[in-house]
């Protein structure tokens, strides 16, 4: 499935704040968790739309867990590299332990694509922007190729 990612942390490698995936077909996975200090910027930009009540982190990863089994693989589409990054880490869960998802899961980060804080209709908020990021790469692309992505046979 293919899917779309977005997240929000405290400042340049902060805590992580928020996740969302968006499937092609629109399906929405999205948690929040507490942010203790935000720096001011993220309080006012992101904190005051996140939207959502916070979980704990081992909750998120459940929820997580649970939206990824309904999948025999992924295909997970983010336009920054910290967002894959703040992902991948959520799928640990201890020493030599990760979530337990089906099939597959590749990453890809587009680039050229426009800016989510301008297109979303919420900006800085990681569902909103998933959604933006979701569409702004659905209509630079036909249904020829989400076709052949979604089945397998993607072209480079």
């Amino acid at each position: 499935m293919l899917m779309f990612l977005d997240g929000e942390w405290n400042s340049y490698k902060g805590q992580l704040i928020s996740l969302a995936l968006v499937t092609v077909d629109d399906q929405e996975w999205y948690e929040t968790l507490e942010c203790f200090c935000p720096t001011p910027w993220v309080e006012q930009h992101v904190m005051a739309n996140l939207r959502r009540e916070p979980v704990t982190y081992e909750e998120m990863q459940a929820s997580l867990a649970q939206f990824l089994g309904r999948f025999e693989g992924v295909d997970i589409i983010a336009d920054w590299p910290e967002d894959i990054q703040r992902f991948c880490e959520t799928l640990v869960t201890g020493p030599g332990q990760r979530l337990d998802y089906n099939g597959k899961m590749t990453f890809e980060i587009v680039r050229g694509l426009p800016d989510t804080a301008e297109t979303s209709k919420v900006p800085h908020n990681a569902l909103e922007d998933a959604k933006a990021l979701r569409l702004s790469w659905m209509e630079a692309h036909d249904d020829d190729d989400i076709w052949e992505i979604e089945h397998g046979n993607r072209r480079s």
